[in-house]
C-alpha cells in the first residue's frame, strides 16, 4: 500500500506533513484502565486550561486553523477534528472511552493538538491518494451524518474518499475486530521533519505497548 500527495495538496500546502503508521496483527478491546483513566484526567486538565485561554493560544489549533484559512475550508461550520473536541471539552462534555485504537488516538490527537484519524486497513481498497476535495467529495461520517468535504484534506482509495482532518468515514471505522490499521497523524507543517519522525514512532510504540502486534512508522513530506 502506497500514499502520495496529490498536487492540489501540493500546490495549496507546500510544507503538508503526514505521519503514517502501519499497525500488523493488533488486538483491539476495551481500554485499560490506565488509558481510560489518562484520557479523562488530560481532559479534566484541558477544561480548566480552556477556561483561562482561548483554543488560539493553542499552537496546535492555531496552525491548523491558519490552514482551513489558506485552503478555503470553514473553521466555523467545520472545525478541524482537535478543535472541535477541545471544544466539547470547554463545554465539560467529555469524550466517553471508545475502545483500547479509538481511544489512544483521542489521547495522541489531544496531547499533539492536531487531528489524527485510524483506520482499519482491511476496509481500504487499494493505494491512498491524499488530496483537496471537490464539490463531490463527501461519505458518511463517524458523527452520524454525511459529510461534504469540499476544500478539506481528504484521504481516498480505489473506492473514494474515507478519512480527513475533519472528521473520518464510517467505512473503514476501526473495531474490535481489526487486527491491521493504518493510522493517519495530519503533522503542524511547521514542524521539523526529524521531530515529526519521533512523534510518529513514539506514538506507534505507546499503540502497540497497549494493543500488541507491530508497527511501522514513515513521515511524508513534499521533497
Amino acid at each position: 500500500m502506497k500514499i502520495n500527495f496529490d498536487t492540489t495538496i501540493i500546490n495549496a500546502l507546500p510544507t503538508f506533513k503526514l505521519g503514517l503508521n502501519h499497525y500488523t496483527n493488533i488486538t483491539v478491546s476495551e481500554s485499560p484502565q490506565m488509558l481510560k483513566g489518562r484520557l479523562r484526567l488530560f481532559q479534566e486538565f484541558l477544561f480548566f486550561d480552556l477556561e483561562d485561554k482561548p483554543l488560539d493560544d493553542f499552537p496546535g489549533v492555531k496552525e491548523w486553523r491558519e490552514i482551513w484559512t489558506t485552503i478555503g475550508a470553514d473553521s466555523i461550520l467545520q472545525p478541524h477534528s482537535t478543535e472541535r473536541i477541545m471544544q466539547r471539552i470547554g463545554e465539560q462534555n467529555y469524550i466517553e472511552t471508545k475502545n483500547s485504537a479509538i481511544d489512544l488516538n483521542m489521547f495522541f490527537s489531544l496531547q499533539y493538538q492536531i487531528p489524527i484519524g485510524i483506520y482499519d486497513a482491511d476496509k481500504i481498497q487499494g493505494d491512498i491518494t491524499i488530496k483537496l476535495g471537490d464539490a463531490e467529495a463527501g461519505y458518511d461520517g463517524l458523527n452520524r451524518r454525511f459529510n461534504t468535504l469540499e476544500n478539506i484534506p481528504i484521504l481516498t482509495d480505489a473506492q473514494g474518499s474515507f478519512g480527513s482532518p475533519y472528521v473520518d468515514s464510517v467505512r473503514t471505522a476501526v473495531s474490535n475486530e481489526t487486527t491491521h490499521a493504518i493510522q493517519v497523524f495530519f503533522l503542524r507543517p511547521s514542524m521539523q521533519i526529524g521531530d515529526a519522525a519521533k512523534l510518529t514512532e513514539a506514538s506507534g510504540r505507546m499503540f502497540t505497548e497497549i494493543n500488541g502486534g507491530d508497527s511501522l512508522s514513515k513521515t511524508l513530506y513534499n521533497k
